[in-house]
């Protein structure tokens, strides 16, 4: 595959690259991952995922366009996530 690609900003919103995307998310569940995620590999194996696949120049775009880190594939990311949301009181 060659570029220009489609990442998701820091805002949010999707902008073209002639880079491919270091990690990749899920629209809908707001999660982002590894590109070699196991757990994202047997969903985009199942085909449902694909149509809702994105992708982020780092992690930093992820984090700031409100995507929470994966379980299954940076589970110290998403321990210390859930330690955060646990503390921040909702309203």
């Amino acid at each position: 595959m060659t570029g220009p690609y489609t990442l998701i900003g820091a805002d949010g919103e999707a902008y073209r690259s002639d880079k491919p995307g270091l990690l990749g998310g899920h629209r809908r569940s707001r999660i982002y991952g590894r590109l070699d995620c196991p757990a994202a590999l047997r969903a985009l194996a199942r085909g449902g995922y694909v149509r809702h696949r994105v992708y982020f120049a780092d992690e930093a775009s992820a984090v700031s366009a409100g995507y929470r880190p994966c379980a299954a594939c940076l589970p110290e990311k998403f321990k210390a996530w859930k330690r955060r949301k646990l503390r921040t009181p909702s309203c």
